[in-house]
C-alpha cells in the first residue's frame, strides 16, 4: 500500500526558481512546450514556452544530443543542459542543450502561426481556432492581467471583511425580469439560467453583513455588438449597514485602486506586452445623471433624445467630457430614472423619479451598474404593487425583508468589459476566453 503526504520536489525547474536560485554554470532540467526553432545550420534557437514566459535554449550540432529535425513547434519536452546568462535572451538567461526528451508531439502542423508576436488572424478565426490560438503571447498576456483583475477583487473585499459566497446559476426567476432569460426544462419544472446573483447576495447580507462572488451570469438578449456578451462573469458585491449608495462607490473605488497597484506590481510584464497604461484611480468624478446628458449635450451639441436612459452614444460622450475637463477615464453617473431600474432599486426621497443607484462607465463604456437596495418590507410590497408585480412570485426573496434587513446595497462589474476597456480592445469577445454570443457556442 502506497500514502500521499503531499507535493513531492521535482527536479524540473519553473523560470522563476531558476532567476532566485544559484544556477548559472549548473545543469539543469525544464519542461516546455516549443513555442519557436530558429535553425542557424550548425546552432538552432528553440524557444521553450512556459506558464511564466519563454525561455531561450541553444541547440549546438554535435553537442546536443539529439537530431533537431526530429522536433516539431508544439512538441511537450523536457530538455537538459548548462544554465548561461544571456542579456538578449526573454529571461536573461538560456540554457546550452545536452539533451531533449520528447514527453508528445502534436499530430499535424498549426493553422496558425501561434509564435508570431501578432498572429494576423482575424477575431473569427482566433475564435474558432481559440484553443491553439490562446497559446499566443500576447493572448495570453489578456488572460493574466483578467487573473490579476479577478485575484484584486477577492483579495481587496477579503481585507474589507467580506465573505466569499457561491451562489445557485440554476434559478426559478430572474432577477432582472423581463424575457431576456434562457429557459429550461428542470424535472417538468419551469427554471431559468440566473441573469445575476442579486436575490441570493441580499439574502446572504442578512448573514454575513457583508458579501461578494466572481461567477458567471447569463442574459439572452440577441444583441450581436462589440460590447455584448450572452455568458460573462460578474464580480458583484453586497454590503449592509451603509449610510447611503456613496458607501458602494467608495467600495469600487478601492478596490479599482488596490487592483491598480497589483497589476503594476505583479503583472508588469503583461502590461509591457501589450502595451497598457494604467488608468488613474486615485479619485473619480461623480455626476447626476440628468446632469450628465446636460453637460453633453452643451459641449458637444448633442440633442437629448431619451430622458430615461444613457444610448451608447452618450456614454461615449460622457467619457470623453471627464477624459477631457478632469482627466479622469472613470466616471460614476448616478441617480438614474426609477422606470429604468429594477423594483428593488431604492427611490430618491427628495425626488422619486429617480433611484440611489449608479453606474461606473470607463472609457465611455458602462461596465459597473449598483445602488442602495430597499430594506423596507412594506415599502418593497409598494414598490412590487406600483409595477403590478405578484409577491406570490418571488416569496423566498421577499422572505428575508419581512423578517428584517439593514441599509445595504451593492453592484456587479462586468469582468469582459473592464478588461476590454482596460486593455483598448474594440470587442468583448476579445476578453472572453471562450466568449458565447449569439452565434457562438463551440468551442
Amino acid at each position: 500500500m502506497e500514502f500521499i503526504s503531499g507535493v513531492v520536489e521535482k527536479e524540473t525547474l519553473g523560470i522563476g526558481a531558476v532567476l532566485d536560485g544559484d544556477y548559472m554554470g549548473k545543469t539543469i532540467k525544464m519542461h516546455g512546450a516549443v513555442h519557436n526553432i530558429r535553425d542557424m545550420g550548425d546552432v538552432a534557437f528553440v524557444i521553450l514556452r512556459k506558464a511564466e514566459g519563454l525561455v531561450q535554449c541553444v541547440y549546438e550540432k554535435g553537442v546536443t544530443e539529439f537530431e533537431l529535425k526530429d522536433l516539431k513547434e508544439e512538441s511537450a519536452v523536457e530538455v537538459t543542459g548548462i544554465a548561461a546568462p544571456e542579456e538578449r535572451a526573454p529571461q536573461g538567461f538560456e540554457i546550452r542543450l545536452q539533451t531533449v526528451r520528447v514527453l508528445s508531439q502534436p499530430a499535424e502542423v498549426l493553422p496558425v502561426a501561434v509564435n508570431k508576436w501578432k498572429m494576423g488572424a482575424s477575431l473569427e478565426t482566433k475564435l474558432a481556432l481559440r484553443p491553439v490560438t490562446l497559446r499566443n503571447i500576447r493572448e495570453r498576456a489578456k488572460f493574466k492581467i483578467q487573473e490579476g483583475i479577478v485575484r484584486g477583487f477577492r483579495d481587496y473585499l477579503h481585507s474589507q471583511g467580506f465573505t466569499e459566497i457561491r451562489t445557485p446559476k440554476i434559478v426559478a426567476r430572474g432577477a432582472e425580469g423581463g424575457s431576456n432569460v434562457f429557459k429550461l426544462d428542470y424535472f417538468n419544472k419551469k427554471a431559468e439560467l440566473g441573469q445575476s446573483p442579486q436575490f441570493y447576495k441580499q439574502t446572504m447580507v442578512g448573514v454575513y453583513d457583508r458579501v461578494f462572488e466572481a461567477a458567471p451570469v447569463f442574459r439572452a438578449e440577441k444583441h450581436n455588438t462589440t460590447r455584448h456578451l450572452n455568458e460573462y462573469v460578474s464580480l458583484d458585491f453586497e454590503m449592509g449597514y451603509i449610510d447611503g449608495f456613496e458607501d458602494i462607490m467608495a467600495m469600487e473605488t478601492g478596490f479599482l485602486q488596490y487592483t491598480m497597484e497589483l497589476l503594476e506590481r505583479e503583472y508588469k510584464k503583461e502590461l509591457e506586452i501589450l502595451g497598457v497604461t494604467l488608468p488613474k484611480t486615485s479619485r473619480i468624478p461623480a455626476v447626476r445623471f440628468d446632469r450628465a446628458k446636460e453637460l453633453v449635450s452643451e459641449k458637444y451639441g448633442r440633442k437629448i433624445k431619451n430622458p430615461y436612459d444613457l444610448e451608447p452614444e452618450e456614454e461615449v460622450l460622457i467619457g470623453r467630457y471627464f477624459k477631457e475637463e478632469f482627466d479622469s477615464d472613470f466616471v460614476f453617473v448616478t441617480h438614474y430614472p426609477s422606470k429604468k431600474r429594477p423594483f428593488y432599486a431604492m427611490d430618491d426621497p427628495a425626488d422619486n423619479r429617480f433611484t440611489l443607484s449608479f453606474d461606473l462607465l470607463f472609457k465611455g463604456l458602462e461596465v459597473t451598474t449598483g445602488g442602495q437596495r430597499i430594506h423596507d418590507y412594506d415599502e418593497i410590497l409598494k414598490k412590487m404593487e406600483k409595477r403590478g408585480m405578484d409577491p406570490a412570485d418571488i416569496e423566498a426573496y421577499l422572505m428575508i425583508f419581512k423578517y428584517g434587513m439593514p441599509p445595504h446595497g451593492g453592484l456587479g462589474i462586468g469582468l469582459e468589459r473592464l478588461t476590454m476597456r482596460l486593455l483598448d480592445e474594440q470587442n468583448v469577445r476579445e476578453t472572453a476566453l471562450f466568449p458565447r454570443d449569439v452565434t457562438r457556442l463551440e468551442p
